[in-house]
């Protein structure tokens, strides 16, 4: 059964995902002879015209119903009649990225998740439906903000995406159709120059991030973090991996990340067990890192922990 490549619009009503699909489909760097699903589970003032575009009979537009349509069935059904290669999906910004990840067929692969947002409206959704927000920032690589006027302060709605996640690509697009990539500089929630880095539980995810993004801004750091420990035979003598469960996306999206660590007494650590781990970390390469710089940790001390109260941690 051959993948097929999903991509996911987030938002809610006026946002601007129906305008962004219809761009992308007469933009000719997207067109070429590949078909294309159109599933829209929102029915918004604009509408989907596949006469505008190049290769129009090779896209199938399908306007779902109400939640009954969510389902695999529907999905499935709907790909197959339309015998396309690819699927975009205008997502109802009142339902979960949950409830669709459960009915999503096995081949289906979403290679992009972005998110639109009107600039005027979203400080009042931020409000007025904090989880439904959360939910869509939490999945979206990126974030386009739409409408903006010139001159607006832009720190609110950066405030609002970075308390959720970090990762997140900002972008406004002003009235006059001008785009601009968010460059507000965040600091990192830990003290970069103190003697011991200090990680909290909650930030395992952003250092994860941060360190194997830019290894180098770590060579030569102490740092002291909670882990739960990954022990394998597959190890050279004296490693251990110290990381944490994570969720990218949703539930079904858990995978264990971590730290490659050595140290003589590797063979003491219980698998599966908790400990705080003190090491420093050098940017070295190595054929775990796909023969790149990455961050391998020398330990200095593993003490018992008990575990944290949310043991699985978020890419935010």
């Amino acid at each position: 059964m051959s993948e097929i490549p999903v991509y996911l619009f987030l938002g809610f009503l006026d946002g601007g995902k129906t305008k962004f699909i219809h761009e992308t489909l007469c933009d000719e760097r997207f067109q070429n002879e590949e078909k294309t699903l159109c599933i829209l589970f929102e029915d918004g003032d604009e509408e989907l015209d596949t006469s505008a575009y190049k290769n129009g009979d090779r896209v199938t537009v399908v306007v779902a119903g109400g939640k009954d349509s969510l389902n695999q069935e529907f999905l499935e059904d709907s790909l197959r009649k339309s015998g396309a290669e690819r699927v975009m999906i205008e997502y109802n910004g009142m339902w979960t990225i949950q409830e669709l990840a459960m009915v999503f067929p096995k081949n289906w692969q979403v290679y992009q998740i972005m998110m639109f947002a009107d600039a005027n409206s979203f400080e009042s959704y931020n409000n007025n439906m904090r989880q439904l927000v959360y939910d869509k920032l939490n999945s979206a690589e990126v974030v386009f903000f739409n409408r903006c006027k010139k001159g607006f302060d832009k720190m609110p709605l950066h405030t609002i995406v970075r308390a959720v996640s970090r990762r997140t690509a900002i972008v406004y697009e002003y009235e006059d159709g001008t785009v601009e990539n968010d460059d507000i500089v965040d600091p990192l929630p830990y003290d970069m120059d103190a003697d011991i880095v200090e990680i909290k539980d909650e930030d395992f995810g952003l250092l994860y991030l941060d360190a194997m993004d830019k290894p180098q801004n770590y060579d030569g750091k102490t740092i002291r973090f909670k882990a739960l420990i990954a022990r394998s035979l597959r190890f050279p003598k004296g490693s251990f991996a110290g990381g944490r469960f994570a969720m990218t996306c949703c539930a079904e999206d858990i995978q264990y990340v971590g730290f490659m660590c050595k140290w003589k007494k590797a063979d003491t650590l219980k698998n599966k067990g908790w400990y705080t781990i003190t090491a420093e970390v050098k940017a070295e390469k190595h054929k775990l890192f796909g023969g790149e710089t990455g961050p391998m940790l020398y330990v200095k001390e593993a003490r018992s922990a008990v575990k944290p109260e949310e043991e699985t941690v978020y890419f935010s």
